[in-house]
């Protein structure tokens, strides 16, 4: 099953002192720390730091990165190392904890650090983990998942049966222009026993104009993945191909653990008629794409990689990735099955919300099927827009989505058992999401407006 690491978020508060200025600006920290290795105090260990950096009137960088090493026995320091953007300017934090066993609640709470510029010293501070309103969040975020989850997701599952269908598909964001991609590739085995093979798409979908696209294939099925399908290299995914007067060459890196829609024993033992995962819940892309009005350059483009496995597409579905920012995700699918008397219930909805390193519902079945007389979740599928609604015990959740006509693009499935059906794509479109708390009476918790930055789909026969 692989090892585990260690992931958990921080945050800190203070301030710093730039050189030239009288007055100290308040400066604020909110970090996720990520090891491929479990941590224990007696060892030390290297941990990737990202997050965001906040300075009153100078900086807002929620792409921060760097590096935290971990050594509270065997150097008796916490040192970090973070780079961030002020104003076009790249700083780097300097700074470490001194561990010290006489005062061990201060030293492990207090960071003094330097910033610089080009190895300059431009300012100094002193940041605080604030106990009274840190500590539960802290403890809370700490999980240890199983190092290599998700390239091992990214494998085909198809082992020859017949009756199968299998989907890789990326969907990408440029944040220069808003310009969305979407790269399908998809493997279908006949249910009557002919070869399988393989074929998929790329479209764009740019801010002005109409909404491009071309398709590859048919091919027979190789050996290992379909050709141009993202594959493992030391954790960095490579995305390769071409199709009609299009070529791509990007690289993906992973942002997020795994993300499973559908309960995990459904995609691992195939026992529902499809299941979807993420095996990251949000990645970043960098590289080109060629076309025809010419080429498209990505820089850490937000976006994500999903997978399908099957025996086909649904009676009706909808589908959502809206990615929230500060590694926040959410992740829709509704579906009426075409399988008879599964066809005539309504849409069973499949919903994940990734909010500060945290999963809810914590059952991926609970949107499902309901729970303790709360009900389901619901979904009225409809163009162009649509809408989930649902609630557990303490929280509800209203999602609507707008996909408008000229930024929604139509193209047709065929099954492994030759029925056809008809999916309207678009990575640019519109979202609306409230989500509320339960303390004595609905309350707003937090909201998130998407404009031209949701990835939706609708499909029907």
């Amino acid at each position: 099953m692989g090892s585990r690491g260690t992931v958990f978020a921080e945050t800190m508060l203070g301030i710093v002192r730039l050189a030239g200025e009288a007055e100290a600006r308040p400066m604020r920290l909110d970090l996720e720390v990520r090891s491929d290795v479990l941590m224990f105090p007696h060892r030390t260990t290297t941990a990737c730091l990202t997050g965001r950096v906040r300075v009153r009137g100078f900086a807002d960088d929620a792409e921060a990165t760097g590096e935290l090493e971990i050594s509270p026995l065997a150097r008796r320091r916490i040192r970090y190392r973070l780079e961030f953007t002020a104003g076009g300017r790249r700083l780097t934090l300097d700074g470490w904890k001194s561990v010290s066993p006489r005062r061990p609640v201060r030293s492990m709470t207090v960071l003094p650090y330097t910033l610089s510029e080009d190895g300059r010293e431009i300012g100094r501070g002193t940041l605080r983990f604030p106990l009274g309103t840190g500590l539960l969040p802290f403890l809370a975020s700490w999980r240890f998942p199983r190092h290599g989850e998700g390239e091992r997701q990214l494998a085909p599952r198809w082992n020859g049966t017949p009756g199968r269908t299998e989907v890789w598909y990326t969907t990408i964001t440029d944040p220069t222009d808003g310009t969305g991609i979407w790269l399908h590739h998809e493997l279908v085995a006949p249910t009557d026993g002919s070869p399988a093979h393989v074929h998929g798409w790329i479209a764009l979908y740019p801010p002005m104009g109409p909404v491009e696209h071309a398709r590859f294939g048919p091919a027979p099925w190789p050996p290992d993945l379909p050709y141009s399908a993202p594959h493992t290299d030391v954790g960095v995914r490579q995305l390769r191909g071409s199709a009609g007067p299009y070529t791509w060459d990007l690289t993906e890196h992973p942002a997020g653990e795994p993300l499973y829609t559908f309960p995990r024993w459904a995609w691992r033992h195939g026992l529902l008629p499809a299941a979807q995962m993420l095996p990251a819940a949000s990645s970043h892309y960098s590289g080109t794409i060629s076309h025809p009005g010419g080429v498209l350059h990505l820089d850490r483009a937000p976006g994500a990689t999903a997978r399908i496995y099957g025996r086909g597409n649904a009676k009706r579905w909808t589908w959502l990735h809206a990615d929230l920012g500060h590694g926040d995700v959410l992740e829709i699918v509704a579906a009426v099955s075409k399988k008879p008397g599964l066809n005539r219930l309504p849409p069973l909805v499949f919903l994940k919300l990734r909010r500060k390193g945290r999963d809810w519902p914590r059952s991926a079945s609970r949107p499902a099927i309901g729970w303790a007389g709360l009900g389901r979740f619901t979904a009225n599928i409809a163009l162009p827009t649509w809408t989930v609604t649902g609630r557990t015990l303490l929280r509800r959740i209203r999602v609507t989505v707008t996909q408008p006509e000229e930024r929604t693009l139509a193209l047709e499935y065929t099954d492994p058992d030759g029925s056809r059906a008809v999916c309207r794509n678009s990575e640019a479109a519109d979202a609306e999401i409230v989500l509320e708390r339960w303390w004595g009476r609905w309350r707003p918790e937090a909201r998130w407006t998407l404009a031209g930055t949701a990835h939706a789909e609708v499909g029907d026969r």
